[in-house]
């Protein structure tokens, strides 16, 4: 069975099992923890879920309303076992602000709730580990990006809490930061809480080119594994079983490691959200810990959450809604033990790019220029978020908005030949390239005699628009693979060899069979 049908088969029975649960009983009349004012709810096409907990035994009246003026009017019933009501809002054109109010009477009883200052655009979730996390006072010029905050008012935010939990609850037991404006205090509030980053600089571009409210919901913790935030489902695809491992972390950067932990609760509540998309900045913590799944563990993540957000959100959200990543930067280790670049790789898929045919509708940051010696979060912690964002933000325009003929990921190579000589190899890549600068250690080939194969560092020699030559005469033996920027710390700042001369995009890391 392969993971896609896996997952499908594994969501169904655990959807069928949470029908046979309880709880909620004795709530009170209200909406759900993260429906609040200034919110953002999703735009046409989709149509955008509301939904709250009641008393059992009438109806629920959801109302939209502009000013004076009824714009829709939505009924709900009550679920007996779960005490919840839920509606889907007819798709609205970006814009408001509106308020909702949704009201039950039973007998004499009325209860009613409303929120303010509710805008209709597009909604992205931002997930990962302390990358994600590192808030705007943490990242290079600070002040002058929050000063910047008060120019964007139909952008609204909200950070989720730093909560665990051993089974999927249905709602949020916490809010770090609701529904909010920007500015500078909530931008910048402090390291690591809120907000996030390169989760606002993505929003930030996208309501400069779209120019329609972006609502940006944060939901992230440091030093966690990939495994934290998976569903037991995706996790039981891969092979993995459902308990905790002992997980080797320094504990300057150890976040909750069980499994499923965060994904019970501060994803699985937000499941009936309507969604644009989702952002994700992790894996630093799976460079040691089952780093070789991680080509299992991310799609099956990327196609779990897919199916189970657009299941909650009553097929709403889309099903292969885009999801964008970014590919983990650099640190300084005294030991390379190759997990950075395993990770990086296995982002992909093992292909070396996206989109790819495991994992359709997605975009990359390529992030491994970035690298920060004196960074005082440290050397894993770059200041400079704003290029992860940008990069992230091209990515959105070509996957998510569909943009026709724009770069969004570095040059790769299509074809690699060995030249009869067996000293030039000539890689022909798929768009243009500019050589920075030469680099003698940054390409490396397999060479193989008598059945051992060493990996050595070649030099780059003369190059085209769109070719490259390496030169292998070093190898007295037979070339049998090429691999690229396969280190923890490639190159210094934005100083790699490789980029795409249009968009500065740096080449991706990659490894490869070479052709006999």
């Amino acid at each position: 069975m392969t993971v896609t049908l896996a997952l499908r088969a594994l969501l169904l029975l655990s959807l069928l099992l949470g029908a046979c649960g309880g709880g909620g009983a004795g709530v009170n009349f209200r909406f759900a923890s993260y429906i609040g004012d200034h919110m953002v709810l999703q735009k046409e096409p989709a149509g955008a879920v509301v939904w709250g907990y009641g008393k059992v035994g009438g109806i629920v009246m959801v109302t939209l309303h502009q000013a004076q003026e009824t714009i829709m009017k939505k009924i709900a019933y009550v679920k007996e076992q779960s005490e919840t009501w839920i509606v889907v809002l007819d798709p609205m054109k970006p814009g408001g602000p509106y308020n909702m109010t949704a009201e039950q009477i039973i007998k004499k009883e009325r209860y009613s709730r409303t929120v303010y200052d509710v805008l209709f655009g597009d909604v992205w979730l931002c997930s990962g580990q302390s990358n994600m996390e590192m808030s705007v006072s943490q990242i290079f010029n600070a002040s002058e990006e929050e000063v910047k905050a008060f120019a964007y008012p139909f952008i609204r935010i909200l950070t989720v809490a730093l909560v665990k939990s051993k089974k999927e609850l249905e709602d949020l037991t916490s809010v770090d930061l609701p529904w909010s404006l920007p500015t500078p205090k909530n931008l910048g509030h402090g390291n690591f809480t809120y907000y996030s980053a390169v989760c606002w600089l993505f929003g930030r571009h996208l309501y400069d080119t779209l120019k329609y409210p972006i609502g940006l919901v944060s939901s992230s913790w440091g030093g966690t594994p990939i495994e934290a935030w998976s569903s037991w489902r995706s996790l039981q695809a891969c092979g993995i079983p459902k308990e905790e491992q002992q997980i080797p972390f320094p504990s300057l950067y150890a976040g909750p490691t069980d499994h499923s932990i965060l994904w019970n609760s501060m994803i699985h509540p937000l499941l009936n959200m309507t969604l644009k998309g989702v952002v994700w900045y992790q894996g630093e913590n799976n460079a040691n810990y089952n780093t070789d799944l991680y080509n299992c563990t991310f799609p099956a993540l990327i196609e779990d959450w897919r199916q189970a957000f657009h299941y909650g959100s009553q097929g709403q959200t889309e099903r292969l809604f885009p999801f964008g990543f970014v590919q983990l930067s650099t640190t300084i280790s005294k030991h390379e033990d190759y997990g950075f670049p395993r990770i990086r790789w296995h982002q992909t898929a093992d292909l070396g790019y996206v989109p790819n045919v495991r994992m359709p509708n997605t975009f990359m940051a390529v992030a491994m220029d970035l690298c920060d010696r004196d960074s005082p979060f440290g050397s894993v912690h770059p200041r400079d978020k704003q290029t992860v964002a940008y990069r992230l933000y091209l990515g959105a325009r070509a996957v998510a908005y569909g943009e026709k003929m724009l770069p969004f990921q570095g040059p790769l190579p299509e074809k690699i030949e060995l030249l009869a000589d067996k000293e030039l190899l000539i890689l022909e890549y798929h768009q243009k390239i500019e050589v920075q600068k030469q680099d003698d250690k940054i390409y490396e080939i397999s060479c193989c005699n008598d059945h051992q194969c060493k990996w050595i560092p070649v030099p780059m020699g003369n190059s085209s628009s769109q070719t490259l030559a390496l030169k292998v005469d070093s190898c007295y033996g037979t070339v049998t693979a090429l691999r690229y920027a396969w280190t923890t710390w490639p190159c210094e700042y934005k100083q790699c060899p490789i980029y795409n001369p249009s968009s500065a995009l740096p080449a991706p890391p990659f490894i490869t069979v070479i052709p006999s």
